[in-house]
């Protein structure tokens, strides 16, 4: 009973903590006069909070307001200095890996590119293990100071305790059932007790839009991710004062025309066989279009853009205006399907390849869209780009760290189990 007892009062005192610290993230300086009816606590618990929070570092002081004749208050702040967030990004054609203080300012970044198709587990894993000790390094960062290190990767995740932790089953890469939570861990050089937070990078991206940017404010939204791939997420409970709950979506694969296209996946007309920037690249090309065989993806979008929309005058190229008038209603009708399924109160179009389209093939989104969807649902949908750019995923990724640390009231998790030993047959056998 004692235990119990124990157990309690260490939880309240955690979900106090939590209270304080999320009103006090999101909803920006506030005084301790403030936060007791922000968070329904009293101003006994207030004091011993932010006492103890201002204590560790955690909280501090950012300025003073009159208040109405008294004494003047004193304005309280997460300090941005006391923790470090890393997030990957394991993109289509590279690898990005960025460092954030707590107010998530980069500090640092660092890429390694993959080569075409270069999904070789070994090859990635190193390449993080390259670019996290890249961005320490040029932060001058101790890697003790890590709350987390946040990874947005391809596929479905699900949690593994007997394979070390998350799993990746990514078919369009050729993942299948990849240990990668283990693999890192074994192979990236930071203390034991910095966590690791895998999950889908279309969850990571949702997330990231519904706290900072273009979902903010809404209840539920649906992010797509349009890059070389395509992938979406479906976010509810957006007000940070609640967990919010993303749900990634296989949404590039699901079907647009009946014996379409083969996909990468395997299956015939799938989205992403029409819509994704490798996609595009290859249609535009069988149209007849010739550009260099080493061009990367976003040099054939925007040229692809150039050609149906020239600024000089000159009349559009017929085949890439037609070829993104197609692509325009081949998304409307997936975006309806979101609609119709889910009756989000936003769609938001992001991805490094989403929001480079986006501007032009918005309005024809829309129109499909509505023709497609049902026409209340519709009716109460917004459908626009998001607004936190290219990197997203990057600071989505950070944000499973920073999430994980403000729900337990600002303290580190307890030191994980030691890490297994590398063995000879390096990284494979440990997948093996």
């Amino acid at each position: 009973m004692a235990e119990r007892d124990r157990r309690t009062v260490r939880d309240l005192r955690r979900g106090n903590r939590a209270r304080v610290l999320e009103r006090v993230y999101f909803g920006g300086p506030a005084s301790r006069q403030e936060l007791g009816p922000a968070t329904g606590l009293s101003s006994g618990s207030i004091s011993n909070v932010v006492s103890e929070l201002v204590a560790e570092g955690v909280l501090e002081e950012a300025g003073v307001v009159d208040s109405d004749g008294g004494r003047p208050r004193t304005l309280l702040r997460v300090a941005p200095a006391s923790g470090l967030l890393a997030g990957v990004d394991i993109g289509e054609t590279r690898i990005r890996v960025e460092l954030f203080d707590l107010s998530l300012t980069e500090l640092a970044r660092a890429e390694r590119p993959l080569d075409r198709h270069g999904y070789d587990v070994e090859r990635v894993v190193a390449h993080v293990r390259a670019a996290v000790g890249r961005v320490l390094t040029d932060a001058g960062a101790d890697a003790a100071r890590l709350l987390g290190i946040g990874v947005g990767v391809p596929g479905l995740v699900e949690q593994d305790p007997g394979a070390g932790g998350a799993v990746v089953h990514g078919q369009t890469i050729g993942w299948d059932a990849v240990p990668f939570e283990r693999l890192l861990r074994a192979a990236v050089d930071v203390p034991d007790d910095v966590p690791l937070f895998i999950d889908n990078g279309a969850k990571t991206l949702g997330q990231a839009e519904m706290w900072f940017g273009g979902g903010r404010g809404a209840s539920t939204a649906a992010v797509a991710l349009i890059g070389s791939g395509v992938g979406a997420s479906v976010v509810q409970a957006a007000d940070p004062d609640e967990a919010a709950r993303p749900r990634a979506l296989e949404w590039g694969h699901t079907t647009v025309r009946i014996r379409g296209r083969r996909c990468r996946c395997g299956a015939a007309g799938c989205l992403e066989a029409y819509a994704g920037a490798a996609a595009l690249r290859e249609r535009w090309q069988e149209a007849g279009a010739e550009f260099p065989a080493d061009a990367d993806d976003e040099t054939v979008l925007a040229a692809l853009l150039a050609a149906a929309f020239p600024e000089d005058g000159t009349a559009p190229d017929a085949r890439a205006a037609d070829l993104l008038d197609e692509t325009a209603e081949y998304l409307g009708a997936a975006v309806a399907d979101l609609v119709n399924l889910f009756c989000p109160e936003r769609v938001l179009l992001g991805g490094w390849a989403g929001l480079l389209l986006g501007p032009r093939l918005l309005p024809g989104v829309r129109r499909h869209a509505e023709a497609y969807a049902l026409r209340h649902a519709a009716a109460r949908t917004t459908i626009e780009l998001g607004r936190l750019g290219p990197d997203a995923v990057t600071v989505g990724a950070a944000t499973l760290p920073l999430s994980d640390f403000l729900s337990r009231g600002g303290s580190r998790r307890p030191p994980s189990a030691p890490r297994a030993p590398v063995p000879e047959g390096g990284i494979r056998s440990l997948w093996a």
